[in-house]
């Protein structure tokens, strides 16, 4: 091939970005269509076929919920990185996660369904990104562009689930959001079934010689069962004989003693970590490799953590945020006089990233082709400096609701709030997905990804138990998330030389 006929190809992307792309974005309309509603469901009446559960208690179910969607990653990317592979790991993770959906549409099985949602969760989310990573050689430069393209998969998906499981929720029931959420799964499944052979070699465990046509096979299919079935019955025991024996031993556990758990299962996790980058390194390599590796990794340790202070504030959108909108906004639009559902609002930041997605792709790649290149670390600092004015705004909402007749905002605060968290999103995950699959040492590529989804872990747990908190100290929640956006920002651009020497440049 000629060196012209090579770039013209460079300029475009394999088919399975495509495919993978479309599979994001059915796994992200299950997902977000199912978050659209779960808050609402669980503190609706049960005569309108809630759960009629208190506020307080429905923003901790949803805390725990989306604080282990993003933990179970971790396990999910280490079992594909060692055994499975990512491909078999998506296959499972899908048909548990299609499970889970039909469980959700049952009261009497509704942590049956979050369990199974979490498990899934954990085998599907870290290993499609892995994928799209190995689609592309390490210097190529389409990746960037990529993995902005992939994540607009995840918000064409993210757009129209509210629209649709959430209306379909409120004229039919809840019991239809979920049935719709689940079948949006299943078509997911089905799409990287029929992209299997454009993925190359990517996505195959670690034992196994492949080729660029390589499929997986009956054995592959048999072994995707058996993960799914033994997952589905880990759940279905847990939840119904284990689960309240296991809340009663926990809360029979002094605070100081869950901290300090806590705090060894921390060490060790990230000893762990640097054991296995330095010693892989220094078997592949040497001592420079292994150092090289270890300081990657703890670039993207220190990262993780700064995240948290992003998600920590853009995760209210699901709870604090969707009952702002259903409590203390005016949804009435004028003229035609429509009730928009409070459901519908979480479409906002999706349509606002597939419109602004491009521009932000182009402006990178012009900025990041000039002399005024910009490491990562400063485009995380612009985005917690936005997800800050965005909490101003609407912190000046709820002030304006509580001072009005009618003690409800104008819808305007939340769409401007969601475009500035959106502009700071596009400054952050695309890149940090990318920076991830660029940093991480080839054998660890989905066990980082894990560790990079574990900082949304924590943040989306805090993120829904932060009012309850805060409440105990007479604390805004919205004013706290101005002050703690701002002082992450402050804190990231002050190590950021160090962290810079660590990434070589990124």
């Amino acid at each position: 091939m000629s060196d012209s006929s090579e770039a013209a190809v460079k300029r475009g992307h394999p088919m399975g970005l495509y495919y993978l792309f479309c599979t994001e974005a059915m796994e992200r309309f299950s997902y977000y269509g199912m978050r659209a509603i779960l808050v609402l469901y669980l503190t609706a009446a049960t005569t309108k076929g809630g759960m009629g559960m208190d506020r307080p208690d429905a923003l901790s179910i949803y805390a725990i919920y989306t604080g282990l969607v993003y933990l179970t990653p971790l396990i999910g990317g280490f079992l594909a990185d060692k055994f499975l592979g990512a491909r078999k790991a998506i296959f499972a993770g899908g048909l548990i996660m299609m499970l889970g959906e039909f469980a959700m549409m049952f009261p009497s099985t509704l942590n049956l369904g979050l369990a199974l949602l979490i498990l899934g969760n954990g085998f599907f989310k870290p290993n499609i990104s892995t994928i799209v990573g190995h689609l592309y050689e390490d210097k190529d430069p389409r990746r960037d562009g990529a993995f902005t393209i992939f994540y607009m998969g995840i918000n064409v998906g993210a757009f129209f689930s509210p629209l649709v499981c959430g209306t379909l929720a409120e004229i039919f029931g809840f019991k239809i959001g979920f049935l719709a959420a689940a079948i949006g799964m299943g078509i997911g499944v089905i799409i990287f079934f029929l992209g299997q052979h454009r993925f190359g070699k990517a996505g195959f465990p670690p034992s196994r010689k492949v080729t660029d046509q390589s499929l997986l096979n009956l054995k592959d299919g048999l072994d995707i069962l058996v993960i799914t079935a033994i997952t589905a019955a880990l759940a279905f025991v847990i939840t119904q004989f284990a689960l309240g024996y296991i809340n009663n031993a926990f809360n029979a556990i002094p605070n100081t003693v869950k901290a300090g758990i806590g705090i060894f299962i921390l060490i060790a996790a990230i000893t762990g970590l640097f054991g296995l980058a330095y010693v892989g390194g220094n078997k592949e390599g040497g001592i420079k490799q292994a150092k090289d590796d270890a300081k990657a990794v703890g670039a993207i340790l220190i990262l993780s953590l700064f995240v948290i202070f992003f998600w920590l504030g853009f995760e209210q959108a699901g709870g604090t945020m969707t009952l702002f909108a259903e409590e203390q906004t005016n949804r009435v639009l004028p003229i035609i006089h429509y009730e928009v559902p409070a459901s519908w609002f979480q479409s906002i930041n999706p349509i606002f990233i597939v419109l602004l997605a491009p521009i932000f792709s182009a402006m990178w790649f012009k900025i990041d082709n000039s002399k005024y290149r910009f490491s990562v670390i400063y485009k995380m600092c612009i985005a917690l400096c936005l997800l800050g004015l965005g909490f101003l705004l609407l912190f000046a909402g709820q002030h304006s609701a509580e001072n009005s007749e009618t003690g409800q905002a104008s819808m305007l605060f939340l769409v401007g709030v969601y475009f500035l968290h959106t502009c700071g999103e596009l400054c952050l995950s695309p890149i940090g997905l990318s920076l991830v699959t660029k940093l991480s040492p080839a054998r660890m590529v989905s066990l980082m990804m894990g560790v990079w989804f574990l900082s949304s872990a924590g943040a989306n747990y805090m993120a829904g138990n932060l009012e309850a908190f805060l409440k105990n100290y007479n604390v805004n929640l919205y004013f706290f998330l101005v002050l703690s956006s701002f002082g992450a920002a402050l804190l990231l651009f002050a190590v950021s030389p160090l962290l810079k020497k660590w990434m070589k440049g990124n």
